[in-house]
C-alpha cells in the first residue's frame, strides 16, 4: 500500500522510526553491556558506554570455559535435523491432504489443526515416559522428533491453503507426461511450494532453536545441552557472584544466529504466508 498525503507519509515514517529504535535498543544494549567488566556495571550505569578497552574477550571466555561450543553444536545438530525433518513431513501430509479426496480427509486436517489449541504441558509427562521407554532420553533424535512432531501442524496449516491455491492442471500435465504421483510431488509441486517451504523452515528454526522447556525435561547431560540450557546453567553455576559482561555475551551468541537468518529471509517468510492466501 502506498501513502500518497505527505503528512501521513510523515506519521508513518515517524512510526516506523519509533518501531525500529524499541526493536534495536535492546540488542545494542546487549552487546554494549557484553563489553563491559562487572566493575562498569557497578560503579556506573548499566546502560552506560562501556569504557575503552572494550572486553571483547568476554566472548572467548564464555565460548571456552561455559561450554558454549557444545552448545552452539547441540543446538545446530537439533534445530538442523528437527527443521528438515518437520519441514518434508508437513509438506507431504498437506499435499495429500488438499489435493486427494479420500474418507477422513477433512477429519485428520482437523484434528491436526485442532492440536495447536492444545497445551503441550499435558502431553508432556507421557511424552517422557515414551520417549524413556524409547532409550531418546538425552538424545540428540529424541529432541528432533520431539520439534518436528511439535511444529508439524502449523506447517500443514500453511502448506495445505498453498497447495490448494496451485493450479490442477500443472498436475495433469505431468500425469500425462507419465510422471507418477511421487514424481509429480518430488518433481513439480516441490518446487512450486518454495515459499511456503521457506516459511515453514524458518518458522520451525526459530521455534527449535530457542526452545528451552522440552529441552530441560528431556535432557540432563550436559552435553546434550542447547544454547538456551546452557545460558540458564551458565547463569546458575556463577551463584552470588554473576558475570555480566559474559552473561550478556552468552545472550548475544544465543539471539544472534536467529536475528542474521530472520533478516537474510524476512521477504521470504511474508510472501510464503501470503502466498496461499487467495486463490
Amino acid at each position: 500500500m502506498t501513502v500518497k498525503n505527505p503528512l501521513n507519509k510523515m506519521i508513518v515514517w515517524l512510526i516506523l522510526v519509533m518501531w525500529s529504535v524499541a526493536v534495536l535498543y535492546p540488542l545494542l544494549w546487549t552487546l554494549l553491556d557484553a563489553l563491559k567488566n562487572n566493575e562498569q556495571f557497578f560503579l556506573n550505569m548499566p546502560w552506560a558506554l562501556p569504557k575503552f578497552p572494550l572486553l571483547w574477550s568476554n566472548f572467548s571466555y564464555v565460548w571456552s570455559k561455559y561450554n558454549f561450543s557444545t552448545y552452539f553444536m547441540n543446538s545446530i545438530i537439533v534445530t538442523a535435523g528437527s527443521t528438515l525433518l518437520g519441514m518434508i513431513l508437513s509438506a507431504m501430509t498437506a499435499y495429500i491432504l488438499a489435493r486427494y479426496n479420500f474418507r477422513g480427509s477433512k477429519l485428520l486436517y482437523t484434528i491436526y489443526i485442532s492440536s495447536m489449541m492444545i497445551p503441550f504441558a499435558l502431553a508432556l509427562i507421557p511424552l517422557f515416559f515414551l520417549l524413556n521407554d524409547l532409550h531418546l532420553i538425552n538424545t540428540w533424535l529424541g529432541l528432533i522428533l520431539v520439534y518436528a512432531a511439535l511444529n508439524l501442524p502449523f506447517g500443514i496449516f500453511l502448506l495445505v491453503g498453498f497447495y490448494q491455491s496451485l493450479p490442477k492442471e500443472i498436475e495433469e500435465a505431468a500425469i500425462i507426461d507419465g510422471t507418477s504421483h511421487y514424481g509429480t510431488f518430488f518433481r513439480v509441486m516441490l518446487p512450486l511450494s518454495q515459499p511456503g517451504l521457506i516459511t515453514v523452515m524458518i518458522t520451525n528454526m526459530l521455534n527449535n532453536w530457542n526452545e528451552y522447556f522440552l529441552g530441560v525435561v528431556l535432557t540432563n547431560e550436559p552435553t546434550k545441552y542447547t544454547l538456551p540450557i546452557g545460558l540458564a546453567v551458565m547463569q546458575a553455576e556463577m551463584q552470588y557472584r554473576v558475570e555480566w559482561g559474559p552473561l550478556f555475551a552468552g545472550l548475544l551468541i544465543t539471539t544472534l544466529p536467529t536475528l542474521i537468518v530472520y533478516i537474510i529471509f524476512q521477504r521470504q517468510i511474508a510472501s510464503g504466508i501470503t502466498a496461499g492466501a487467495v486463490k
